[in-house]
């Protein structure tokens, strides 16, 4: 019965984060004013600068600040920005390629 119940709990996890990572995009008619901010130094060398990101949260786009990564072996950071479609404007996220 308790593995019966793990897996259950389990499958409910798996479920939200598949349906979380499905966020939709929302639309908004001017693109927000990014904040300004100095650019802490690196931590470490090679570290590599995420910029800030855009998330939705309340009714509106809310700014998060960048950040230092470690950079992926064979990958390179993709910068996020905003797009303009029919409806308005939408945050396409940053990502690693």
């Amino acid at each position: 019965m308790k593995t019966l119940s793990k897996l259950g709990l389990m499958a409910a996890l798996a479920g939200s984060l598949f349906f979380s990572s499905c966020a939709g995009s929302y639309y908004v008619s001017d693109q927000p004013v990014e904040p300004v901010y100095e650019r802490p130094v690196a931590p470490y060398a090679g570290a590599v600068w995420i910029d800030g990101d855009w998330t939705w949260s309340g009714g509106r786009y809310v700014y998060t600040r960048g950040y230092w990564a470690r950079p992926r072996p064979g990958h390179a950071y993709m910068r996020g920005g905003w797009v303009r479609t029919g409806r308005g404007y939408a945050w396409h996220r940053g990502r690693w390629r």
